[in-house]
């Protein structure tokens, strides 16, 4: 089977201007917004694709609203078997993806 996805547009690394000789309170706030912007994007980015925390398989979000590639964890799988979809009520611990329409463990 062959997943279809979207391209993702890596963050661009930011442009930081050149440091003063003497210190300067407005360099600083400059490079201190644009290192902020830049994080925040990754943070952003990074969130397409990964989930914080644990789950259970109840407790997990759609995997279809999430996309194809995102990853989480769930603490009462009852298989373990690579590719095959989780499913909840029993004790394993599996890492999961999204194949863009059910949890897969992996």
């Amino acid at each position: 089977m062959t997943v279809q996805t979207k391209p993702v547009a890596l963050p661009k690394t930011p442009l930081l201007p050149y440091a003063p000789v003497v210190y300067d309170r407005q360099y600083q706030d400059t490079l201190n917004n644009i290192l902020r912007q830049y994080f925040a994007t990754l943070d952003n980015f990074a969130s397409q694709f990964c989930l914080s925390g644990v789950y259970t398989v109840a407790t997990l979000p759609g995997a279809g609203a999430l996309g194809a590639g995102a990853r989480a964890f769930v603490i009462d799988s009852s298989v373990s078997t690579f590719g095959t979809t989780v499913a909840g009520g029993g004790s394993g611990k599996v890492p999961v993806y999204s194949d863009g329409t059910d949890w897969k463990v992996g």
